[in-house]
């Protein structure tokens, strides 16, 4: 009988991690880059059907200034050159088009009471909103649920988009935050994570949506939720999850 080959060892296999930059202008492109293939990943998905999605990113070298994507403009046809830079008051300094004031000024918000936080995705999906209107967070039913699990909350009222503070203020120190008439909102330490978030929230509440038509969900429990949380709700899982999705968009374009 043959030998059996010898395992490689895992130092040696490779593993996707987040780049790391040697300049800020090598950051930034690729922030601007990968917040245009997120806007692609959500147009698949239908979240950017109307002008209420947004996706933005905090500038690598200034701190309370923001890519997003122009208002009006739909997110399959966005470039990073289309981007536009936005200070935290909501006046365009880089770019030629429109910004939603109202709705940057929930996600200026939002970046400003998380200075650890680089990206924050909203957009009214179809799920999201459904689940809104019932006032309910996503259940540890399944594994991609419990990444959320005791990390999300519910704005179970409606905050208009001028209570800019509402929403951040909900949201407090969570990844992700279910908004009643307003759909889902997500944040990340990287741009990838918070799109991720936003996909994974969206499936998750329509599974649960399935599941209680269908009969009564049956939780995860307590500890075994927490447990998934922890590896598999960091914004690094976050980032590696996406990185499939970044790929295929690459495969056919």
């Amino acid at each position: 009988m043959a030998q059996q080959p010898a395992p490689i060892p895992a130092e040696r296999l490779d593993v996707a991690l987040p780049p790391v930059f040697a300049t800020v202008e090598e950051e930034r492109d690729d922030r601007k880059e990968r917040l245009v293939q997120a806007l692609r990943v959500f147009a698949e998905r239908g979240f950017g059907e109307d002008v209420e999605g947004h996706l933005t990113a905090r500038d690598p070298e200034y701190s309370d200034c923001y890519w997003v994507n122009p208002f009006a403009m739909s997110f399959t046809r966005v470039t990073p050159e289309d981007l536009l830079l936005v200070d935290g008051e909501g006046r365009v300094v880089h770019g030629a088009r429109r910004v939603n004031e109202l709705a940057f000024a929930v996600h200026a918000a939002v970046h400003r009471a998380r200075p650890e936080v680089v990206a924050v995705a909203h957009a009214p999906t179809v799920h999201g909103l459904a689940l809104a209107a019932l006032g309910e967070g996503l259940a540890p039913i399944s594994q991609e649920a419990c990444a959320f699990y005791e990390d999300h909350a519910v704005l179970d009222r409606y905050a208009e988009p001028v209570d800019r503070g509402a929403v951040a203020g909900a949201l407090g120190g969570r990844k992700a935050l279910v908004l009643r008439g307003r759909g889902l909102l997500t944040v990340g330490t990287y741009v990838d994570a918070a799109a991720w978030w936003l996909v994974a929230m969206e499936r998750a509440a329509g599974v649960q949506l399935l599941a209680r038509a269908a009969g009564r969900p049956r939780p995860v429990d307590h500890r075994s939720a927490l447990a998934t949380r922890e590896r598999f709700g960091t914004d690094l899982a976050g980032w590696v999850n996406f990185q499939p999705l970044r790929q295929r968009l690459a495969s056919t374009s």
